[in-house]
């Protein structure tokens, strides 16, 4: 009796595991998922210094994209980069970065906005990003609107 009553609970138990694997709850499924999306999401932000930044914009074929507002822009930018205030980044890929396979070169004031713009491209789709902080720590070149 003791040893059906075992068998019971392990025939049991084994048809409540692999009814949770079939319908995706499976926890070794949505653990595997969310360690590929994880290294996806590693695989394409990468934090770099101002310096490698310039470096890269030398070689060319980069997009430099300034995420703050459109006032601080006027103010001060650097040259070639596109207006794409972090706030404005939402669940569609901004207009002005229609390739997600784009080498986009982020940086915003100070760098919080651009690792939260960086955070919200790399969860879009776009493949390789590389925030280099600030325009407060940028030593090169910038310019401004004339008014």
């Amino acid at each position: 009796m003791k040893r059906l009553s075992l068998i019971l609970a392990l025939v049991l138990s084994c048809a409540l595991l692999l009814s949770a694997c079939g319908n995706g709850t499976c926890p070794m499924e949505r653990r595997n998922a969310q360690k590929m999306e994880k290294q996806e999401t590693s695989k394409a932000y990468h934090k770099i210094t101002a310096e490698e930044a310039k470096e890269m914009m030398d070689q060319g074929d980069v997009t430099i994209v300034d995420v703050r507002t459109e006032e601080e822009y006027a103010e001060k930018h650097i040259p070639g980069a596109v207006l794409v205030p972090n706030e404005s980044i939402g669940e569609d890929a901004p207009a002005e970065l229609p390739d997600k396979n784009a080498v986009l070169l982020l940086h915003c004031r100070t760098g919080i906005r651009s690792k939260e713009a960086s955070d919200k491209l790399v969860s879009l789709g776009y493949k390789h990003i590389y925030d280099f902080g600030g325009i407060e720590d940028w030593p090169y070149d910038t310019e401004s609107e004339q008014r």
